[in-house]
């Protein structure tokens, strides 16, 4: 009898440390970043990524204090020492021809879309704003073709997006923004993997 409890108890404390250890698993820590200048975001982003954060969201927008702003909040799991796993690019641009060229030359680099947004520039203009990210361990290097599509009627997206899905591109991300050029359009970002 007395064995049996002992290796009740034993594996009592066993499981109860493997959940503790899974809790600890389970918590995270953030950084939130703010600024009015792409540049500059792209920099902090890397700054972090190299203390281990990963991107996790991005909105623009204005905020109380900061004005007309980007908002980026970056990740990771409690207790992460070491970095520099991923690398990150910001893209923005208010004519979608030159972010069509400039997507997919980090497409070609193996960057892969993980967000984007509207940014309104301190000079007044709109920007779209596209996150790209690189896992530089990663053995094989994926190179991605991208394909945006601009317009500004919401059933000519529909049909631009159905042909894309035709071709193998998937749905990424989409906003709808007021540009320069364009005046206002839904922009949607595709991407597939290229053979």
């Amino acid at each position: 009898m007395r064995r049996f409890v002992w290796v009740a108890v034993l594996g009592l404390g066993l499981l109860m440390a493997g959940t503790v250890q899974a809790q600890e698993e389970d918590k995270f820590e953030y950084v939130l970043l703010a600024t009015n200048k792409t540049s500059t975001m792209q920099k902090e982003m890397n700054q972090a990524a190299e203390q281990g954060y990963h991107f996790a969201g991005v909105m623009g927008g204005e905020t109380a204090f900061g004005g007309k702003e980007v908002v980026v909040i970056m990740e990771r799991a409690a207790g992460t020492k070491s970095g520099g796993r991923f690398h990150y690019i910001l893209q923005a641009t208010q004519k979608t021809s030159t972010m069509q060229k400039e997507l997919q030359q980090a497409g070609n680099e193996g960057y892969e879309y993980k967000g984007q947004t509207v940014f309104e520039t301190t000079f007044g203009g709109k920007e779209v704003v596209v996150i790209l990210e690189r896992d530089r361990e990663q053995k094989e290097i994926p190179i991605y073709e991208y394909k945006l599509l601009a317009t500004k009627k919401t059933g000519t997206t529909q049909k631009e997006l159905s042909e894309a899905g035709a071709q193998g591109f998937r749905f990424v991300g989409i906003t709808v923004s007021e540009t320069s050029f364009g005046g206002r359009e839904v922009v949607t970002i595709t991407r597939r993997v290229k053979k």
